[in-house]
């Protein structure tokens, strides 16, 4: 059975275990519901409790959240338990992927121009800590109490708890905007992304992160693919409707591929086994056994590393 369950790990990444919180439908109201990507009003249901646009096809969850929703669901056990068996001490498979994403932008960057670094969910500070050398300045924000203080407390990182959209950053402007596996899990990205055209000059880059609903894997799992878990996830977007949003608030994609990533077998293990499965004695036998520590590789292209450039002219 151990050498079975070694083998589905090779296969799949992370599945997000059931959230605690109670997951609010609503009817789709063809009018007042609005596409934030093409502003169309009108949904067709895709999946249960998921919508598609009959316009531009992006995909959304028909849930209702408050401020106060998303401040429980990303408290200190989405991060230890939770999405994640314990992320900081996953800190160095983590930082090994946030290396690989940081020379992609210094490669479309310039040194004395992109100086000023914001990480919007920057978590426990771990692309911030392994990028501050970088850059002349790094920031990060996260709603997440107990990874902000990490980050401020152990990593001596400038990073406050908050929402983005809440926060008032006054007349400074960044050169970098990153956001990793976030703008689905955001209330409003439409909203967010205007606010970072607002604090980004022409040049500037935006960097993220975000599954692809049209990849082939979306395709072939459905309603099964392992992205689809709302309410933490509540975006789904393609290349197509993630371009349409970004150019709406004048960026324009200049790197776009699909990006694996490192993954320790433990945690995979205990998202498999203990998450989904609940068979708790099994991880323990796997993890003595020593199967469970190292690095796994994987890219199962339907995660897109997109780069936008800031244009000179938001018309």
């Amino acid at each position: 059975y151990l050498s079975l369950v070694t083998c589905h790990l090779s296969l799949v990444t992370c599945h997000f275990p059931k959230s605690p919180l109670t997951v609010r439908y609503v009817v789709m109201d063809a009018v007042s519901r609005r596409c934030l990507v093409c502003e169309n009003g009108e949904a067709v249901v895709l999946y249960e409790g998921i919508l598609r646009c009959t316009r531009c096809g992006y995909v959304f969850a028909d849930s209702a959240l408050t401020d106060q929703d998303f401040y429980r669901l990303y408290n200190d056990g989405y991060f230890c338990g939770g999405a994640y068996t314990d992320y900081v001490k996953d800190e160095r498979v983590l930082r090994k992927n946030f290396r690989a994403r940081a020379r992609v932008i210094q490669a479309l960057g310039e040194p004395q121009r992109h100086r000023r670094l914001l990480e919007i969910g920057s978590a426990y500070g771990f692309f911030l800590k392994e990028v501050e050398n970088q850059y002349a300045s790094v920031e990060g924000i996260d709603i997440t109490e107990a990874g902000t203080r990490f980050a401020r407390e152990e990593l001596q990182l400038s990073v406050v708890q908050g929402d983005f959209l809440d926060h008032d950053y006054g007349s400074v402007k960044f050169d970098v905007i990153c956001l990793w596996d976030t703008i689905e899990h955001l209330r409003a990205p439409d909203l967010y992304i205007a606010k970072m055209s607002a604090l980004t000059e022409p040049g500037a880059l935006l960097a993220l992160t975000t599954g692809d609903i049209e990849s082939a894997n979306a395709r072939l799992r459905g309603r099964r693919w392992r992205l689809i878990h709302p309410p933490s996830h509540l975006h789904y977007f393609s290349p197509q409707t993630l371009r349409i949003l970004l150019d709406r608030y004048g960026f324009e994609i200049v790197y776009n591929k699909y990006c694996g990533f490192y993954r320790s077998v433990d945690n995979m293990a205990h998202n498999i086994l203990v998450a989904r499965h609940k068979r708790q004695r099994i991880y323990e036998t796997l993890r003595r056994s020593g199967l469970s520590n190292f690095d796994l590789y994987l890219n199962l292209y339907d995660i897109m590393f997109v780069i936008a450039r800031k244009r000179l002219s938001n018309s």
